[in-house]
């Protein structure tokens, strides 16, 4: 791997630690600097992102917050859904034209690029009751969109939950818990398929996985607000490009 690979791709980790919207920018990484195509790019970045992943273990042993609207015993439910997406994702993945996997890109950093420059509620409502049914459904979307575009879950499964209007003590918890099942998942898939470098893969993982932890220690000290509209603005450039490359 390149040195500014290696760079690049810490600080996507780094992002995803501070705000949880970094992991679209790996695959980018793999494409153009590492020269890889988008199919072994995507199979690559899934299995990656077990790597941060396994700190969702940690939170689990952690004790439950008052402010988790959704208990945890329900999280199964998003589990459940996220395993069916992500390997569904994971197999259309070599099914789709390199084109359609290009505006799945597109179309995920720059909605994610909008929501992270989308000013936070001063009066926030309250959160809406999400069911086994709803769960389910979300990691199933979930699930489906991270596998297909190489990216951990967290950054398709945080918009929606915010537009659910859960509070942040839960939004924070499942995309952490979330991101560990797609990978594996997903990498299933793409073993299946024949396109996943195991070692790259892991050697991905493992830088992600110190700028993951090096992000969480810098988020508590850094502006978030000033930080996530950084993040967002360098998405909405990454989209735009992914846009561009899907209609030369």
């Amino acid at each position: 791997m390149l040195l500014a690979s290696a760079a690049a791709i810490a600080l996507a980790g780094a992002l995803i630690g501070a705000t949880g919207i970094g992991g679209v920018l790996v695959v980018p990484v793999l494409t153009q600097l590492e020269g890889l195509g988008v199919a072994h790019a995507v199979a690559a970045s899934s299995l990656a992102f077990a790597f941060p992943g396994l700190l969702s273990l940690w939170w689990l042993r952690q004790p439950p917050s008052p402010s988790e609207s959704v208990p945890r015993r329900h999280l199964g439910w998003l589990v459940g859904g996220a395993i069916v997406g992500a390997t569904l994702g994971g197999w259309l993945a070599h099914l789709m034209p390199v084109r359609a996997l290009l505006l799945g890109l597109a179309v995920l950093a720059l909605g994610s690029g909008l929501r992270g420059l989308w000013p936070p509620a001063a009066n926030p409502r309250p959160a809406l009751g999400l069911g086994p049914s709803a769960l389910a459904m979300t990691g199933l979307a979930v699930g489906l969109g991270s596998g297909f575009t190489g990216t951990g879950g967290p950054v398709i499964l945080i918009p929606l939950l915010i537009l659910a209007r859960q509070p942040m003590a839960t939004t924070v918890a499942a995309a952490q818990i979330i991101q560990l099942p797609i990978a594996l998942c997903a990498s299933a898939a793409h073993a299946a398929a024949g396109s996943l470098d195991l070692p790259l893969a892991c050697l991905i993982g493992s830088v992600l996985l110190g700028g993951s932890l090096a992000g969480q220690w810098l988020g508590r000290r850094l502006n978030t607000r000033r930080l996530q509209t950084a993040v967002s603005l360098m998405l909405l450039g990454t989209g735009l490009w992914f846009a561009w490359r899907a209609a030369a």
